[in-house]
């Protein structure tokens, strides 16, 4: 979050670059050390870190649409609780490595400001609408519509330097478009396929994935990563305890809920956070980021095998046309 997110989705770096060279991640899971001036050249470790963090996140997004559609657990509850164990497992773990630092994100008011507006409008709005889109279609489509965030992204950067978009980003939003229309109506345009509220969690999804990777720039450049993402998951898991009382418990329970809510929470979160992240240590964030495209192949896979999920071929090429909106942007 995913971090996706599924997974969660981690701070990307593309979109802090002033000519957008870089590219995002998306459950999300978009790169915290994009910034890294010095890469470690391991690469056979660093392909194999971000596609296990890539199938994780996939995974654990297909354990949610189980978790949401088969034994009534509410999104709520998942996200806020989610939210609250893998940040403060996180924030634990940077404590251990030097306690006060933990809180130096705190010292300066807006510091302090910017983390409160990432952590509710970033962090929790990327994981929830994310969540509320698999709820309401399935894994794959939920996770291929926040892929569309890196065109969200161009679109933005467009606007604020007042340029009318590249080729390459033009050709990208042409894509986009064209898989979000296969997605939506099958080629059929007399009738969706999907729900409008899938549709509408979908973009959101893709829409709080551009803020979540443009709004932090500055955080990330005063604090350390971890700090910023722990602090961010367990504020936005607080706020929506507010609604969702996480100790109140909902669903049915049995093994089977246990295992899918485990590894939405130490898989889809935490290992696939770290493996993610020492990928970028390794090959880079562009790579990495270009690699956790299997991301939205593993969750249709998973989930067409495991919950029978249809998956034509339209949809494949709809998956696809999205999914090259990423190496097109790559190119920039």
């Amino acid at each position: 979050m995913p971090a996706p997110a599924h997974a969660t989705r981690l701070i990307a770096g593309w979109a802090a670059c002033n000519n957008a060279r870089c590219r995002s991640k998306p459950a999300m899971s978009l790169s915290i050390f994009a910034d890294q001036e010095h890469v470690v050249p391991q690469i056979q470790p660093g392909f194999f870190l971000a596609i296990s963090a890539a199938i994780m996140w996939g995974i654990s997004g297909v354990c949610a649409q189980f978790l949401f559609q088969r034994k009534q657990i509410d999104i709520e509850w998942m996200v806020s609780v989610r939210l609250l164990v893998a940040g403060a497992a996180l924030l634990l773990y940077s404590a251990c490595r030097a306690r006060a630092k933990i809180w130096h994100i705190w010292r300066s008011w807006r510091s302090a400001f910017d983390l409160l507006i990432f952590a509710v409008l970033g962090m929790l709005a990327v994981q929830y609408t994310y969540f509320a889109a698999i709820q309401h279609s399935n894994a794959a489509t939920g996770t291929v519509l926040q892929y569309l965030g890196p065109v969200f992204i161009a679109l933005y950067f467009s606007i604020v330097r007042r340029r009318m978009p590249s080729s390459l980003e033009s050709m990208a939003i042409l894509f986009a478009c064209l898989g979000t229309l296969l997605l939506v109506t099958h080629g059929d345009l007399t009738s969706m396929k999907i729900s409008g509220l899938a549709l509408f969690w979908g973009i959101s999804s893709a829409i709080a994935l551009a803020f979540y990777t443009i709004q932090p720039v500055r955080l990330l450049k005063e604090n350390d990563a971890a700090h910023v993402v722990g602090w961010s998951m367990v504020v936005g898991g607080l706020v929506l305890s507010l609604a969702s009382r996480p100790w109140d418990v909902p669903g049915i329970w049995d093994m089977q809920t246990v295992s899918a809510a485990g590894f939405v929470i130490v898989f889809g979160t935490l290992l696939s956070f770290y493996a993610y992240l020492a990928a970028v240590k390794r090959i880079g964030p562009q790579k990495t980021s270009l690699l956790a495209c299997a991301e939205p192949l593993a969750a249709t896979l998973v989930g067409v095998m495991w919950l029978h999920i249809p998956f034509a071929l339209v949809d494949w090429i709809g998956s696809l046309c999205i999914l090259a909106t990423l190496f097109i942007l790559s190119k920039k």
